[in-house]
C-alpha cells in the first residue's frame, strides 16, 4: 500500500464501502500460500523521488553515449547530423499530438504531410508508389514477404533470403512465417569480398514467391540487384530489396531502377536520431502500380473538392481497424507518423542536392577509414566496394576487441559474432560504419586503438 497516495482514513472509507472490516478480509479469496508475508526479497525499500533521480543519474553515467566517443556503430542504425529545425517543427502541437486520423479528410495537414512523405520515399526508392510509413524496417521486410504471397495468390510459398540480409530482419521473417505456410530458404553469410549473387540465384525455383536481398548488404557490400531481379522474374518471383541506410541512395542507383519489385527499409537515418533504439520508421514502396491494392498500410492521395480546390484524402486503408479482418492486408502496420514527419522535414531541408552531397561526404570519410584501418597490422579489409559501411577482419574474436575499446572510450563498430552468434567463422569480423559526423581525428583514434589491442 506504500505506493498508493491514500491516507488511513481513505482506506477505511473504501473498506467500509465494500463491506470488508480489514485488508486481509478483502483478499480472503486469495490462498494463503499465494500471499506475501513481507517485502519481496532482494528489492530495495521505497525511496523519495529525489533519491531515485540521483540513483538513476549515477547509473546513467556508466553508459558511453554516442556523442561522447569516437563512434563507428551501424548495422541498421546510423548516427547522422539532424538539424535543430527538424525537432523544432515536429514538436509543434498540431504535429506532436496527432495520431491516426480516423476521420482523415478533416486532418488536411496530416494528410498533406503524409502525401509529401510518400512522394519522397517513392522517388528515393525509384518506385511508383510508397505507403504512409510502417513501424520499422524489419517488420516492413516481413510485410513485403506477406505481400509477395498475396501477389502469388498462395500458389508459391518459398521465400529465398539472402545470407547477407540483416539477421534481425531475417529472424522477424522466420518468426512471422511460423504462422503461415511459407517456406523460408535462408543461407549462412560468407566473409567474401563480394556477395554470393550466383549462389542466391541458384536457390530460386518455380515455387519461389520472392527473393529478399539487402542493398547495401549487412557487410556493406553491393549486390547486383539487376542480375538478381532478372533471375527472379524468369521464375515468376518478386524481388524485395531491403535498404537499412537510405543516405546510400544519394550515391548509388535506387533499387526500383535496378528492377526491385518491392523496396522496404529503415528510415531512421534521415530525421530520426538513434534514440536508444527507437521509435524508428519503416519505409515501403512498390515499383509497379498494379500492386498497389496488395500493399499493407495506408495510402494518401491528392484530389480536388467539389469547388475544384486542392485537397488530400485517405485513398487506401486496408488494415483491420478499417475493414473486415479477413480482408486486411496487414495487422502490424502501425504507422510511425511523427517519425515520418521528421524524415520528411529533414529530406525537404536536404533536397536532392543536399542528399547527394551528404552521401558523398559519407563515402569519402568511409574510404579514408578503410584505407587507414587496412594499414593496421593484423587487420584485413574484406570489401571490394561499399558506401559508408565496411567489414574488416581482426584475426581474433572481435567481441573482445570491441569491449576493450569501449572501455577506452571508442565505440569501434558491431562485431559479427554479436550479429551471428551461432557462426564461429564470422567471429573475427567487425562491421565499421562512418558518417558525416565522423571526423578524421575519430578515424585516427580508432586506428591507434586497434593497433594497441592487436599488437
Amino acid at each position: 500500500m506504500r505506493y498508493l497516495p491514500l491516507t488511513d482514513t481513505d482506506r477505511s472509507d473504501m473498506l467500509e464501502k465494500v463491506g470488508a472490516p480489514d485488508i486481509d478480509t478483502l483478499f480472503s479469496d486469495v490462498p494463503e500460500e499465494a500471499r506475501l508475508s513481507g517485502p519481496i526479497e532482494g528489492l530495495p525499500m521505497h525511496a523519495s523521488e529525489m533519491a531515485v533521480e540521483k540513483h538513476m543519474r549515477r547509473l546513467s553515467k556508466k553508459n558511453l553515449a554516442a556523442s561522447d566517443a569516437a563512434f563507428f556503430l551501424g548495422a541498421g542504425a546510423y548516427k547522422h547530423h539532424i538539424p535543430a529545425s527538424v525537432d523544432h517543427i515536429i514538436q509543434r502541437g498540431e504535429f506532436l499530438t496527432a495520431y491516426t486520423p480516423y476521420q482523415p479528410e478533416i486532418a488536411q495537414g496530416t494528410l498533406q504531410m503524409l502525401f509529401e512523405f510518400q512522394t519522397q520515399v517513392a522517388r528515393l526508392y525509384g518506385c511508383a508508389v510508397a505507403n504512409a510509413s510502417m513501424y520499422d524496417g524489419s517488420t516492413a521486410c516481413w510485410e513485403a514477404v506477406a505481400m509477395a504471397g498475396r501477389v502469388a495468390r498462395g500458389r508459391k510459398r518459398k521465400v529465398v533470403l539472402s545470407g547477407a540480409l540483416h539477421p534481425h530482419y531475417a529472424e522477424v521473417v522466420r518468426t512471422m512465417a511460423k504462422f503461415t505456410e511459407d517456406e523460408i530458404a535462408g543461407a549462412p553469410p560468407s566473409l567474401a569480398a563480394k556477395p554470393d549473387d550466383d549462389g542466391l540465384i541458384a536457390r530460386i525455383d518455380e515455387n519461389t514467391s520472392c527473393v529478399v536481398v539487402q542493398y547495401p548488404d549487412i557487410l556493406g557490400r553491393l549486390p547486383d540487384l539487376a542480375k538478381i531481379a532478372e533471375a527472379a522474374h524468369e521464375k515468376g518471383a518478386l524481388l524485395i530489396a531491403v535498404n537499412t541506410e537510405p543516405v546510400a541512395l544519394g550515391a548509388i542507383k535506387s533499387p526500383g531502377e535496378l528492377g526491385a519489385d518491392i523496396v522496404v527499409g529503415e528510415g531512421q537515418s534521415i530525421g530520426v536520431g538513434l534514440q536508444f533504439g527507437g521509435p524508428y520508421l519503416g519505409l515501403f514502396a512498390v515499383r509497379d502500380p498494379k500492386h498497389v491494392r496488395m500493399m499493407p498500410g495506408r495510402l494518401c492521395g491528392e484530389t480536388v473538392d467539389a469547388e475544384g480546390k486542392r485537397g488530400f484524402v485517405l485513398t487506401l486503408s486496408t488494415r483491420e481497424q478499417h475493414i473486415r479482418r479477413e480482408k486486411a492486408t496487414s495487422n502490424i502496420c502501425t504507422n510511425s507518423g511523427l517519425c515520418a514527419l521528421a524524415f520528411s522535414v529533414h529530406m525537404t531541408l536536404l533536397g536532392e542536392k543536399g542528399l547527394r552531397q551528404m552521401a558523398q561526404e559519407n563515402h569519402r570519410l568511409a574510404c579514408l577509414a578503410a584505407d587507414r584501418l587496412a594499414k593496421v597490422p593484423g587487420v584485413t579489409l574484406l570489401n571490394d566496394s561499399f558506401f559508408n559501411e565496411f567489414t574488416i577482419r581482426l584475426g581474433t574474436d572481435a567481441r573482445t576487441i570491441v569491449r576493450a575499446l569501449a572501455d577506452k572510450g571508442v565505440l569501434a563498430g558491431v562485431s559479427l559474432g554479436r550479429l551471428f552468434p551461432d557462426n564461429p567463422e564470422l567471429a573475427d569480423g567487425l562491421l565499421v560504419a562512418v558518417t558525416e559526423t565522423t571526423s578524421e581525428e575519430d578515424i585516427e583514434t580508432l586506428a591507434s586503438a586497434l593497433e594497441g589491442e592487436l599488437a
